[in-house]
């Protein structure tokens, strides 16, 4: 089981968008572009963007000039609202079966997970609604 990259992928695209973006006249970049930058396959950033999309942090241009350019202001988009785009399941999961109910510790520990599995997401997303992809952006061209 490795490690999901969703959200360093869609991070990293629209931070790199919100570098990008405002030095062209249309603020439009294309999915290859985006992928030169993270070293990935263009369908796996096009899928990303979908994503960003459908939650309102993209937006998509068809026909001539097609691309994709921010729906909002760099600094108007958290973390959160990139993870809460990207990562539809929890961020720890239960059994992905029940455990076997004859067993009390099977039976108990369910809700039990789940209810630290809840604060330590709700932990997690209130760090990442501190920070936006301006800061981001600013924080990547500034390291050495």
């Amino acid at each position: 089981m490795g490690a999901n990259s969703r959200m360093t992928v869609a991070t990293h695209a629209l931070t790199w968008m919100a570098r990008v973006c405002p030095t062209r006249p249309d603020g439009i970049v294309t999915s290859e572009q985006i992928a030169a930058s993270v070293n990935t396959n263009p369908v796996v950033i096009r899928r990303i963007l979908g994503s960003l999309r459908d939650a309102g942090l993209v937006e998509s241009q068809r026909g001539q000039g097609a691309g994709w350019r921010l729906a909002r202001a760099p600094e108007s988009i958290t973390l959160k609202d990139v993870y809460l785009a990207v990562e539809p399941d929890p961020l720890i999961a239960l059994h992905s079966t029940p455990p076997n109910q004859a067993c009390p510790v099977a039976r108990g520990i369910p809700p039990v997970l789940r209810q630290v599995y809840d604060r330590a997401e709700e932990s997690m997303k209130a760090e990442l609604a501190a920070v936006t992809v301006a800061d981001v952006a600013r924080e990547t061209v500034a390291a050495p």
